[in-house]
């Protein structure tokens, strides 16, 4: 048949690529026996993927002088009512189609943070229970009214990696606040009789200002820090995937992208070719043009990769939360260890500011007998179920992650890659007509790429997008900022205003070369003279605003203040000055036997 039109007049040779596409409309309006263009293969397309009322498609091809988008000339199988259900239609099937790519990473983060959080959680009970163990065996006069005391201050621990607005310093200020009244009347005065609820709450108020644990107050927290800090931050990190993640599934698609997209899978249907199927090249110009705000999330998504696996590693290396928690135990019975050591300066202090307890007598017994634990034969509990699995959790995370990496710059191209578009046929749809390659140009991925894209014009950055890539930005910068950021400060906080004595968010250790206060320093103005007894010497510290001086003798090292400090309530002004006093009697008497001696 073809042989007989190319003999026909030199005119339709000259129309010769238009002939075809008239033959091959003829043919899918012939199909299954009609002898007459139908419209019915487009009613059963529009039916099956349930676009819109069948009584908007025609019977057979008329004249639709409305259309905005397929725009041909001669009869039609569309409508305008069609025309704008197939902008509703396809904008709904890319959607979907981006869900189901970005299904398995979504469920991959969300599968591996649930089953991370629940490996922290069981690691949680298991340290809380080895810490109660220490009271079981070694403080057992203390075990009952430190319980309660030990199981918050390891629920503060858990919403801590959670991501909840506690810090590690509050939570172990609280802990050693309400560790002290235990301590003081069982262990460095087991002869007091039951403490009063004033009085205890004069203990906790005080426990700051004469720091009865000494280096170990500031020891938990520096040991903590790091190991919950990157727990808390993988936590938050990967909850920020999932919200990267969501952003994208429920893009927005401007009208010029609706428009494209509409040429390029319905624009056929109107010809009456419902099997054709968009070229590669055109398709990825469309699909290019409609997510060139999501390929700038390529950059700082690559960024957010590197920075999983450097979290996964901190905790796998020198942040081992495992081993940071399982050590609270032996820092504990360190801390109070050395209350009991300077037991008698610390009742010599409280006595002045709490008052004098009442006093019973008590005979020995084992109850009341403190044995000292020797570390070397704790048994550290063994790991088994969810917390043996934290690891291996962390290892499958990235596994999974790294194969992820380049997701949002190569989204257009799994669009184009599959059912979407024709790879072996000799012909293919190019947005307004049948042909057999695509020769226009393909442009790149991102905005500035779309520039030359023949296909649409892109105007610039989808809202929504802008807002998760800022966040995402700085989320790694912050990330990549504590990764670098210098040994933690120590940075003085007043008693009882609820700050945290270091930011939540800092990490790494301190020395009195980096401007940190010295034990016992932690939680008070830097205008408020701080009181600290150890072994055999005694510190007094405070900072006025016109700077600090230092005075030193064999026994007693004294700094004193040039400006007053401010009062803080009647207790704190009565602490102030008890420690002054205290401390100008020390200096007066080690100065003297210093001189005559």
């Amino acid at each position: 048949m073809a042989r007989e039109i190319r003999r026909m007049s030199p005119v339709l040779q000259q129309f010769g690529s238009q002939l075809w596409m008239l033959l091959f409309l003829l043919h899918a309006f012939a199909i299954n026996g009609y002898k007459s263009p139908s419209c019915h293969e487009v009613k059963t397309a529009f039916q099956l993927r349930q676009i819109g009322p069948l009584k908007w498609v025609p019977d057979v091809p008329t004249t639709e002088s409305d259309m905005k988008i397929c725009l041909q000339k001669g009869l039609t199988c569309c409508t305008k009512k069609m025309e704008d259900s197939y902008q509703g239609a396809v904008q709904r099937e890319i959607l979907q189609t981006i869900q189901s790519f970005s299904f398995e990473l979504k469920y991959v983060i969300v599968g591996h943070n649930t089953a991370l959080q629940e490996a922290f959680e069981a690691l949680i009970r298991i340290a809380a229970n080895h810490t109660d163990s220490l009271f079981e065996t070694v403080y057992r006069n203390m075990a009952q009214d430190v319980t309660e005391t030990v199981k918050e201050l390891f629920t503060d621990i858990s919403l801590y990696i959670l991501g909840s607005d506690v810090t590690v310093e509050g939570a172990i200020t609280r802990f050693l606040d309400s560790l002290f009244p235990v301590v003081y009347s069982r262990v460095i005065n087991p002869g007091i009789a039951r403490l009063s609820e004033e009085y205890i709450e004069c203990l906790r108020m005080t426990r700051q200002d004469v720091n009865p644990f000494g280096q170990y107050s500031k020891q938990l927290v520096t040991e903590l820090s790091k190991s919950l800090q990157a727990s808390r931050l993988l936590s938050m990190a990967l909850n920020l995937g999932v919200e990267v993640i969501n952003t994208t599934e429920h893009v927005t698609f401007t009208k010029e992208c609706s428009k494209a997209l509409v040429r390029m899978q319905y624009c056929s249907h109107c010809h009456g070719l419902t099997l054709i199927r968009p070229c590669v090249g055109y398709c990825l110009n469309v699909m290019r043009g409609c997510l060139a705000s999501v390929a700038e999330l390529d950059a700082h998504w690559r960024e957010y990769i590197l920075m999983l696996e450097e979290l996964t590693n901190n905790m796998a290396g020198s942040h081992d939360l495992e081993l940071a928690l399982l050590g609270i135990r032996s820092t504990v019975n360190e801390a109070i260890l050395n209350a009991q050591l300077n037991g008698p300066q610390l009742t010599s202090t409280v006595d002045k500011v709490c008052g004098q307890p009442e006093i019973k007598e008590v005979s020995p017994s084992p109850e009341n007998m403190i044995a000292a634990e020797d570390p070397v034969h704790v048994t550290k509990p063994p790991m088994t179920g969810k917390a043996a699995s934290l690891t291996q959790k962390k290892r499958e995370l990235m596994n999974y992650m790294r194969g992820y990496k380049t997701f949002f710059a190569s989204l257009a191209e799994r669009l184009c890659d599959g059912d979407l578009v024709v790879r072996d046929s000799s012909t293919c749809w190019n947005g307004e007509d049948v042909v057999e390659s695509y020769t226009r140009r393909v442009v790149g991925n991102g905005l500035k790429a779309q520039a030359d894209n023949p296909e649409m014009r892109v105007r610039g950055w989808d809202p929504t997008i802008t807002q998760i890539n800022e966040k995402l930005q700085q989320s790694n910068q912050m990330l990549e900022g504590k990764k670098k950021a210098k040994p933690e400060k120590w940075t003085n906080t007043e008693v009882g205003s609820g700050d945290g004595l270091l930011d939540m968010e800092t990490s790494g250790d301190c020395d009195d070369e980096d401007g940190c206060q010295g034990s016992g320093s932690h939680g008070i103005d830097k205008n408020r003279p701080i009181y600290e007894t150890t072994g055999n010497e005694i510190y007094t510290e405070g900072k006025g605003t016109q700077g600090t001086s230092v005075k030193k003798t064999d026994t007693v090292s004294v700094t004193t203040t040039t400006k007053p400090p401010p009062e803080k309530g009647s207790r704190g002004t009565a602490v102030r000055q008890l420690t002054n006093c205290w401390a100008l009697i020390l200096t007066t008497i080690a100065l003297l036997t210093h001189w005559f001696l």
